[in-house]
């Protein structure tokens, strides 16, 4: 089933040569292979509507395979062999041939996802960063001596999980298969991976780098399907020691019982229904433009996206207006335009996100964007909207629309905000905004959620920053140095010397 030698000998060539690449899209043991059944899965332009690529429709049989050559890798291969500078060399050589072909990697990640093609372009500068930042890393986390009995040694040891299974979402294809791969690799794991089905043509771009930097055969196992088939067998197969998965919460449940039947350990990012809590004292020159890019980057479609905003009763009509006018500005369109926002992922996504419109009562409409003229009527666009007057039990104020809609709740005092910013099941990312330094502590202590913003929100991406949930959020952290310490198991290890 190898089809290296049918490769194009470097990126320009890889997915766009379809006579010599459709369907090939599962890469394990360090080849490019077909499914076994030959069935393939339709790409879909989200801009138009139009089938651009096929991927293999995978089932359990490629994801033992992929485990096989994982295990393999870990016991008796090149990859077992590393030492972690050379780990380290390694990644940062796949950083740096990222960085070599960010315009062809934007546009693939446009194409895929639809988002506008600076917003890819800033997607592949931190899929980049992710390799540098671990591969910097690598040798940087160690164990370390504890005190003990005067005649016994102590020490702790950080080792590799061993086979980790990571299974991705369509929303930031490049970003989360950085975000995930490059802390397993560096702790020395051996990986299989699943992206999504709706948008992974990046990731195939990024595994083919991997393999020209020099990736050992069975360090890196990408397998393409549905979730249902792939993407279930991958989650429940006795081989990992390991699963990382992003998605919904309720998928996060099967993944997490699937887990639990092996015996073995997860990391799970969930999503989100973030407040961007505003006081009468924040400085809403600053506040009004990071609220409205916490919204309407990748269309709503973002994990920490800030979907509620809770506005202080004196400064609320002041808010309002001020993003009426914001949101009436704001253009949907295709990703070559590079508008402000870009189509929902596909017609499904679209559905899901104007049953929860239709469902509003037109009162509550404080806003809309425009889609652009030139935008396909086959696209999936969504304007941005802007809504007000909802209660705190409505679904548009508890449920992950994953769209680019923002709710407004007015608050009196802080008792009143954190009340209504911690009344939801998620708690993933909050945003605070006032000048009272203060009440920024008070506020940031009080909230319960992984991430805390004070008068900012995102800070660009932060993969130095430990990035997860409480709650239906889920639990684990990524990013940063937890990263590193999620993807390895602590040994302990006590020596007499008496």
């Amino acid at each position: 089933m190898s089809r290296n030698d049918d490769l194009p000998a470097s990126l320009p060539g890889l997915i766009m040569t379809r006579a010599r690449w459709e369907g090939c899209t599962n890469f394990i043991g360090g080849s490019w292979q077909r499914a076994a059944s030959g069935q393939t899965l339709p790409m879909i332009n989200p801009a138009d509507g139009q089938v651009i690529d096929t991927i293999s429709r995978s089932s359990s049989g490629e994801i033992s395979r992929a485990i096989k050559a994982a295990r393999s890798a870990l016991d008796d291969g090149e990859w077992s062999r590393l030492h972690p500078v050379d780990r380290g060399r390694l990644l940062m050589r796949i950083s740096e041939m990222i960085r070599a072909h960010t315009d062809r990697l934007a546009a693939l990640e446009a194409g895929d996802t639809g988002k506008p093609l600076s917003q890819a372009t800033h997607d592949i500068t931190a899929t980049a960063r992710y390799f540098e930042f671990y591969g910097g890393g690598v040798d940087k986390l160690g164990g370390e001596t504890i005190p003990y009995l005067n005649d016994h040694d102590v020490r702790t040891r950080r080792e590799p999980h061993g086979v980790t299974g990571h299974i991705i979402p369509w929303n930031y294809p490049a970003q989360i298969y950085a975000r995930t791969l490059a802390p397993a690799l560096a702790m020395g794991n051996a990986v299989v991976l699943k992206p999504a089905e709706e948008a992974c043509l990046v990731t195939l771009a990024l595994t083919e780098l991997a393999r020209e930097a020099g990736l050992p055969p069975g360090s890196l196992n990408l397998v393409t399907g549905t979730g249902e088939d792939a993407g279930a067998a991958l989650a429940a197969h006795p081989g990992l020691d390991f699963l990382s998965f992003t998605g919904s919460p309720t998928t996060g449940t099967r993944i997490q019982s699937a887990a639990a039947r092996n015996h073995i350990d997860c990391t799970l990012e969930l999503g989100g229904k973030s407040p961007q809590i505003v006081f009468a004292d924040a400085d809403l020159e600053r506040a009004i433009p990071l609220i409205l890019n916490g919204i309407i980057q990748n269309s709503g479609q973002t994990c920490s996206a800030g979907s509620r905003l809770l506005v202080q009763d004196e400064i609320a009509p002041e808010v309002l207006a001020r993003l009426q006018h914001a949101f009436e500005r704001c253009v949907a369109g295709p990703p070559d335009l590079d508008p402000d926002l870009g189509p929902l992922i596909s017609a499904r996504q679209c559905e899901r996100v104007n049953g929860y419109l239709s469902a509003c009562n037109d009162d509550h409409v404080v806003a809309r964007g425009t889609i652009h003229p030139e935008a396909s009527d086959a696209g999936f666009f969504v304007p941005p909207t802007l809504l007000s007057g909802l209660e705190p039990s409505d679904p548009l104020m508890q449920d992950e629309v994953f769209g680019p809609v923002l709710s407004c709740m007015r608050f009196a005092d802080e008792a009143d905000a954190v009340r209504l910013a911690n009344g939801t099941d998620y708690g993933l990312v909050a945003g605070v905004w006032t000048c009272d330094g203060a009440r920024q502590t008070r506020i940031a202590n009080a909230l319960e959620c992984g991430q805390v913003f004070l008068n900012c929100f995102g800070a660009g991406g932060g993969v130095e920053l430990p990035f997860g949930g409480v709650g239906k959020s889920g639990h684990g952290r990524e990013k940063g140095l937890e990263a590193l310490r999620q993807f390895s198991r602590l040994k302990t290890i006590v020596q007499w010397t008496g």
